[in-house]
């Protein structure tokens, strides 16, 4: 158990995990297997190129830590749900990039503000409570000049999938698939929380087949403005 991870778990164990889904972490965790095949390029795409501190929130069960490039000198990966955390620091001890897998919400980011060179969001902004105090964290832990990589779902293009996805919003979807919204507008949101876009591009998960309501992803890169000269 690396150092930040000692200390995390000691301030989780005094007030309790933040997310608790036992169900949806066993099945998710099953099933997140099944479909590395078709995610793992997108993870890789997701990371590749970064360098010195990173911050990945919502790490999940670890299976992207694989992907880190090695000029990555640090992960610190937040989860907040306890089984898929315990999975995530198995699979942080089988990764050459160090990695310490943490608790913590990401509304409320245990870690110092303008600490991390990049920040990794991977279907997160559709399943936060608060996606403004949530990218409010993002944007302060960032030092000035970082970078957000994000792969989030979208709202689907046409008005009849828009319309299924809303449904599913308001009803059983968040329930049984820990709190994931499919038509949150996670462009807008960065943008409204003062990032400066970069490339990016919608997809469709799985890239063949017919769509479904949660087949429509974003996959890019946004930034804080500021110097890029100061790192820590």
């Amino acid at each position: 158990m690396g150092k930040a991870q000692a200390v995390f778990a000691g301030r989780a164990r005094a007030r309790g995990d933040a997310v608790h889904h036992p169900v949806f972490a066993r099945y998710y965790a099953q099933a997140i297997e099944r479909v590395e095949p078709l995610m793992a390029p997108v993870r890789k795409e997701l990371v590749a190129g970064l360098s010195g501190r990173v911050l990945e929130i919502g790490a999940g069960t670890g299976i992207g830590f694989a992907h880190y490039p090695s000029t990555v000198s640090e992960v610190v990966a937040i989860e907040p749900e306890r089984t898929l955390r315990r999975i995530a620091v198995d699979a942080a001890q089988r990764v050459d990039v160090p990695v310490d897998v943490v608790p913590g919400a990401a509304e409320a980011l245990p870690v110092k503000s303008e600490a991390y060179d990049a920040v990794v969001l991977s279907t997160v902004l559709c399943s936060v409570r608060n996606v403004e105090r949530a990218l409010g964290e993002v944007r302060r832990v960032l030092r000035p000049g970082g970078e957000v990589r994000f792969f989030e779902h979208v709202r689907a293009p046409g008005r009849g999938m828009r319309l299924v996805q809303g449904a599913l919003d308001l009803t059983v979807w968040p329930l049984c698939v820990g709190g994931c919204h499919l038509r949150r507008d996670a462009l807008g949101s960065l943008r409204a929380a003062g990032f400066e876009l970069g490339a990016h591009r919608v997809l469709a998960m799985p890239g063949q087949g017919p769509r479904l309501p949660t087949s429509y992803c974003v996959l890019g890169t946004a930034r804080r403005p500021g110097r890029t000269d100061d790192r820590s």
